[in-house]
């Protein structure tokens, strides 16, 4: 999820995407963490990686990976409301 949400706002390269994740999320992700995540992101058809003229390459959403985001958000989203709602009898 960190990952898409990251790359929702725009393509970038693995170093960039752990300095945006960072600041919106203030988790900090190891390398292993980032790629191995981008690996499987990239297997399931959520994110491509673009063209490139040096070492680093930038990765975007794919049309299924903004659905998938999508999705994610609207369970996330009922989540947050059934826990407030249940917040307010506890």
């Amino acid at each position: 999820m960190l990952v898409l949400a990251s790359l929702a706002g725009g393509a970038k390269h693995g170093y960039a995407m752990m300095e945006d994740i960072e600041i919106f999320s203030g988790l900090r992700l190891g390398p292993g963490t980032l790629y191995g995540a981008i690996t499987r992101l990239e297997e399931r058809g959520w994110i491509a990686a673009g063209a490139s003229e040096d070492r680093r390459r930038p990765y975007a959403l794919t049309a299924l990976g903004r659905k998938h985001f999508e999705q994610e958000l609207a369970t996330l989203e009922r989540f947050v409301k059934a826990g407030a709602r249940r917040l307010k009898h506890a």
